[in-house]
């Protein structure tokens, strides 16, 4: 075939497919990525949706800490917000300091917000956990302030599933331990109690977003998957739901933990499931620092009994990066345990890929965005979950009154009192607990109807919150 031929045939197959040049991006997240924006825009009504902001508010204030990815400054930035970035994470007088007066808070794992903090924030309206746990916020006390709180509970899982993967082959194989002779000038080529992972059995704690993703890669290469979980979980591929947590200990090569922070899952592993193991099998926890007994798993090392661990999460983690950080002040067993042979330690970088937090800085900021501009709050992990659809550019001298409440008897007929003498266009509410939400458009009213509208909704005293936007 001629040089002619074959590139008549490449251009007859790029306009079969209508693939353009440049379109395939050597990162295939990176191609799907520059698809959304046109595809969002292919799914999207006709009707330009018009644009809310707060009555009785000046511009939104942002704070924004431990270098929370730019893809949510870029968001924040572009709804005309006032944007304060921060790399670390701050002290907790000059955090009660700066969070007074923010009307949103954007926080990565460091930053603890508990009530002595947020007692402080007098006109915070939402937080942003830029990764998958929640557990370093008082959910009920923002709640009880009306505040709600968002995350991202999918975003990094294949972040987190890969580096689970890798650790599997370098535990197996005791590359860790090999790089650090060989970066000493130590030559020591062995093969004993090295294996392949083919074959090997995987057991996973915990079969949600990360664990189920885990079992395919894990499958993939040949191993055969068991996982435990307290709720009955459809499996992928040919994995195996077992009954018990000792099921899967007594019979995985491989143990891994992708379970979240309750007072059910703290020192999930401790001795007695040391005990209940393989002799010889490895440990991985790539969750939340307190579901091991670390104490434990260093003894259950030094008898043997455990092959090797990889651990990327701690009960006392630094507050920022800087040698001599993670040390016996954190954790008082640190020294023991990074002198053990075969134990991988990460700091807690499970979710930390250009990827993932590109792709959790655009998921969490654009919720929040969604909540402070139209007061949706789908995805919202301590907030009734409720949600209006968009007020159209040609709907006018029209207001959507967000009105967060006790949940108690009698409150929405005192609402709907207030409000019976306009026109509600539409209206939803949801109660979650203590705490109630009611979103309503009320058409045909002016600049006086809203303030009066604000004010005696203000006087109702089952009120947390209140918030107009027109």
């Amino acid at each position: 075939m001629s040089a002619l031929d074959i590139n008549n045939l490449q251009n007859s197959f790029n306009q079969a497919l209508n693939v353009s040049a440049g379109a395939v991006s050597t990162s295939p997240t990176q191609s799907y990525m520059n698809s959304v924006p046109a595809r969002l825009h292919s799914y999207s009504v006709s009707q330009r949706q018009k644009a809310l902001k707060p009555f009785f508010t000046g511009d939104i204030k942002i704070l924004l800490l431990e270098n929370v990815n730019q893809t949510a400054v870029e968001i924040f930035t572009n709804q005309g917000y006032q944007v304060e970035f921060y790399k670390s994470s701050l002290p907790e007088e000059e955090l009660i300091e700066k969070i007074k007066d923010v009307h949103a808070i954007g926080i990565r794992s460091k930053t603890q917000l508990g009530e002595n903090i947020l007692k402080h924030a007098k006109n915070l309206v939402v937080v942003g956990c830029f990764c998958i746990g929640t557990n370093q916020v008082d959910l009920k006390y923002a709640a009880s302030m009306g505040v709600s709180v968002f995350n991202s509970p999918f975003s990094n899982s294949r972040s987190v599933a890969e580096l689970v993967i890798a650790e599997i082959i370098v535990l197996a194989r005791q590359i860790g331990d090999r790089s650090i002779e060989l970066h000493t000038g130590t030559w020591n080529k062995v093969s004993s109690r090295c294996w392949e992972v083919r074959g090997k059995t995987l057991g996973i704690i915990g079969y949600g977003h990360i664990g189920s993703q885990l079992s395919v890669l894990a499958e993939s290469m040949g191993m055969h998957v068991i996982y435990y979980d307290i709720v009955t979980i459809m499996s992928l591929g040919t994995a195996k739901q077992v009954s018990t947590l000792d099921e899967l200990l007594n019979k995985a090569d491989f143990v891994t933990l992708h379970v979240p922070e309750t007072a059910d899952t703290k020192n999930l592993l401790s001795a007695p499931q040391f005990a209940a193991m393989k002799d010889g099998a490895y440990v991985i926890n790539a969750s939340r620092g307190t579901v091991i007994d670390i104490p434990s798993l260093i003894l259950a090392m030094k008898a043997g009994k455990i092959g090797g661990a990889a651990i990327d999460v701690f009960p006392h983690e630094p507050a920022k990066n800087g040698a001599g950080a993670f040390s016996d002040d954190l954790n008082k067993w640190t020294s023991e345990l990074v002198s053990l042979p075969n134990v991988i330690l990460t700091p807690h970088i499970g979710g930390s890929t250009e990827e993932a937090q590109s792709a959790i800085g655009v998921e969490v900021a654009s919720a929040m965005s969604k909540y402070i501009n139209e007061g949706a709050s789908v995805g919202s992990v301590n907030f009734p979950e409720v949600s209006l659809r968009a007020l159209n550019l040609d709907q006018d001298n029209t207001v959507r009154v967000l009105y967060i409440h006790k949940n108690v008897p009698g409150v929405l007929k005192t609402v709907n009192n207030i409000l019976s003498n306009h026109n509600i266009e539409k209206q939803f509410s949801d109660s979650s607990g203590e705490i109630a939400y009611l979103m309503a458009d009320i058409a045909d009213v002016n600049q006086s109807d809203i303030k009066s509208i604000y004010d005696e909704l203000n006087k109702t005293p089952e009120k947390i919150s209140i918030r107009l936007l027109y």
